[in-house]
């Protein structure tokens, strides 16, 4: 219910709770080490380059804690159990498919800026790239192109994409650069938004359909398709035709990723504050 509230007050939220899992996971598993904030004494992920003035949602997260301890009476649901269930829930609050979000993961103690650094993978990656930063992770290339579909949701900064508007004219459509160019000039407006594909609030096909039109808002994501029949090409035009066959990789390739490198048993904690250690 937090979820869709949040939501509903701010559409852009569903992707920002969806990003948080994310970068979760991409950092040493999916082990609530985002959410930890910097002390005087500690330095967490919430800095690095990836995630500086760009995660967001940890309000959201932490109304969600305060309801689920009050709810069973005590600290028993993690962190990161938390960040796996309200990106499920706010992907279906978006007009996505819901999946069952297996549970029972614990809460790392501590955090790695360096790891965050190295892990996450950029907007300005190639593909090959792309798809090493993911197989790092034990997900294949058939993951790379179900989850680069959560770009459906979501925008993205002028520093993400303003080297793509105005250097890779050949691979980016003129009409969609001509009007992102009074939002992203060369100097200024680094926070300047635009939506990662034409319904930035809808969880459909249209980031693929972009991609097939060299619409891709960063390098990255057009890397998936360059019509030349190589790398993911296939895949990107199968799950623009198919909305169904997308939906279910896509909830496939979030419960893998969901499941790397968990927390379980003794290890860790179950925070009672996201945002530090007990």
């Amino acid at each position: 219910m937090i979820v869709e509230q949040a939501i509903e007050q701010e559409p852009r939220m569903g992707a920002s709770l969806l990003r948080l899992h994310f970068h979760d996971c991409f950092v040493n598993g999916c082990d609530g080490s985002v959410l930890l904030d910097d002390t005087p004494t500690f330095t967490g992920e919430k800095n690095a380059a990836p995630n500086k003035n760009s995660i967001r949602g940890f309000d959201v997260v932490d109304k969600i804690k305060e309801a689920v301890n009050s709810a069973c009476n005590g600290n028993v649901v993690s962190c990161a159990d938390i960040l796996a269930v309200a990106a499920r829930d706010s992907v279906v609050a978006l007009g996505g498919p819901s999946y069952n979000v297996e549970l029972g993961r614990r809460d790392s103690l501590t955090a790695s800026q360096r790891a965050a650094n190295r892990s996450i993978p950029a907007p300005t990656l190639n593909f090959t790239g792309l798809l090493s930063n993911f197989q790092s992770h034990g997900l294949s290339m058939q993951d790379l192109a179900a989850l680069s579909g959560g770009h459906t949701l979501g925008f993205a900064r002028c520093t993400s994409f303003r080297s793509r508007l105005y250097n890779e004219t050949a691979t980016l459509d003129s009409s969609l650069a001509e009007s992102l160019k009074s939002r992203c000039p060369l100097n200024g407006g680094d926070d300047n938004l635009a939506g990662l594909d034409g319904s930035p609030t809808t969880f459909d096909t249209f980031y693929y359909d972009g991609l097939l039109q060299k619409k891709g808002l960063l390098h990255s994501d057009q890397q998936l398709y360059k019509g030349d029949g190589s790398g993911s090409d296939g895949l990107v035009r199968f799950y623009a035709d198919n909305p169904v066959a997308f939906w279910q990789a896509f909830a496939a390739s979030m419960l893998k990723m969901g499941s790397m490198k968990p927390l379980t048993g003794k290890k860790g904690e179950i925070r009672v504050n996201c945002r530090k250690v007990n």
